[in-house]
């Protein structure tokens, strides 16, 4: 992936400072199946829109037998962690499928007609939700969304060095707000369930990784 020529924009993952567990692959190895051993026989297009694809493939498993495998295909999309003064910068909307409001970080992918690479993205994103614009963005990791049914993953981003501006919303976000949480609150929300977006307590995780 092209990346910016922008100097304030670190890339870089944070490296974990706890060692992972050595894994004894050798122990497990037998249980390992191969990408290929579930083969695509046959795809069709169910829907699609600007948002997404629904695709259902006709599958073959090891053994010979057959099944369907349905597919959500969207693109891919970022979580940006504003982090100043031992906390985070939120973001709160109402989510339509739960029928609630949810705090989360700030995220989002590209609109249609427009493309760039996904750090240019998580600046655009932190700015249009928060007004916040960020002296370094800091690449944590990447991750799946849900794939168990949909290929789309998101980079996560750290975001520092803050400072405030004015947001610039799409219409779909005007009911949007955005408040500081010191980090333990933050915390705290999720053990009360005010917290509840996967992405952005995922997100949480790789950031703790980086201590």
């Amino acid at each position: 992936m092209p990346q910016p020529n922008n100097p304030l924009i670190n890339t870089s993952s944070w490296p974990p400072r706890r060692p992972y567990r050595a894994v004894d692959h050798a122990a497990w190895q037998g249980e390992l199946v191969r990408s290929d051993e579930i083969r695509c026989r046959s795809s069709r297009e169910v829907f699609a829109n600007k948002w997404l694809r629904l695709r259902e493939d006709e599958i073959e498993f090891p053994d010979g037998s057959g099944g369907h495998y349905t597919i959500v295909e969207k693109q891919d999309f970022v979580v940006v962690l504003p982090y100043a003064d031992d906390g985070f910068w939120l973001v709160q909307q109402y989510r339509y499928p739960v029928g609630s409001r949810e705090w989360e970080f700030p995220q989002g992918g590209w609109p249609s007609g427009s493309s760039g690479t996904l750090p240019e993205l998580a600046e655009r994103e932190l700015a249009e939700e928060t007004g916040l614009r960020a002296r370094q963005l800091t690449r944590l990791g990447r991750l799946f969304a849900a794939y168990g049914y949909s290929n789309q993953s998101f980079e996560v981003y750290l975001a520092t060095g803050l400072t405030e501006g004015t947001p610039d919303r799409e219409h779909t976000e005007q009911d949007m707000v955005h408040r500081w949480f010191a980090l333990d609150e933050v915390r705290a929300m999720i053990g009360r369930g005010e917290f509840a977006d996967s992405h952005s307590v995922a997100a949480l995780t790789l950031f703790d990784l980086r201590t």
